[in-house]
């Protein structure tokens, strides 16, 4: 089996191959790493990409907005997913994000659940009717296929999931009793041993 670094370093030289400058060639690499670490197809969906990427034009967007079209030319995912890690911070005060017409768009996955890392808050990404949980690049869930490409996307929405938490605040209580009957009281021949206490210099 082919290890994640050597994933990692040899889809960074392809990139670069392909046209990439070296800093978003590393921000691939990193990607389809983790895209094959959490067990979703980052090397074949990249294979694709590359090989319809020489001869054919995609859309590069800048700045990112609320709904972001492109009519004719598919969105490049590469330079997308770049640039929505470059203004994740103000994106994350926006409810819901919608991005129309996206080439390989399962290579902008990663990139949003780095994403979800950096902000914090988990992301819920639906691609047409595939749906992703991005939970702080730690873990993906979906109800897609592990074998799953994607040649192109109509709809991809974007929202950001505040941090809740799952149980409530009666039951954190009753956890929270339970657990103090590990506290060990303080009694006074413990404090004389705490620290500082009885401390002397030898020098």
């Amino acid at each position: 089996m082919i290890s994640f670094s050597e994933i990692d370093t040899t889809t960074k030289r392809a990139s670069k191959a392909i046209g990439f400058s070296w800093g978003i060639a590393e921000e691939v690499g990193k990607n389809i790493r983790n895209m094959e670490l959490f067990g979703l197809p980052g090397v074949k969906n990249l294979n694709e990409y590359f090989k319809i990427y020489p001869n054919k034009q995609f859309q590069k967007i800048s700045l990112i907005s609320e709904k972001n079209i492109s009519d004719k030319i598919p969105y490049c995912p590469i330079i997308l997913g770049v640039n929505f890690l470059d203004q994740i911070k103000v994106l994350e005060n926006k409810k819901e994000i919608n991005f129309k017409n996206i080439a390989y768009p399962m290579l902008f996955l990663p990139f949003a659940s780095r994403g979800s890392e950096l902000i914090g808050k988990k992301i819920f990404l639906n691609i047409d009717e595939k749906k992703f949980l991005l939970s702080f690049n730690q873990a993906i869930y979906s109800n897609a296929s592990d074998k799953l490409i994607i040649e192109k996307t109509e709809n991809l929405r974007l929202s950001f999931i505040e941090n809740n938490n799952s149980f409530s605040e009666d039951e954190w209580k009753e956890i929270y009793k339970l657990s103090e009957k590990t506290f060990v009281e303080e009694k006074d021949s413990l404090k004389e041993y705490s620290a500082g206490a009885g401390l002397t210099d030898n020098d």
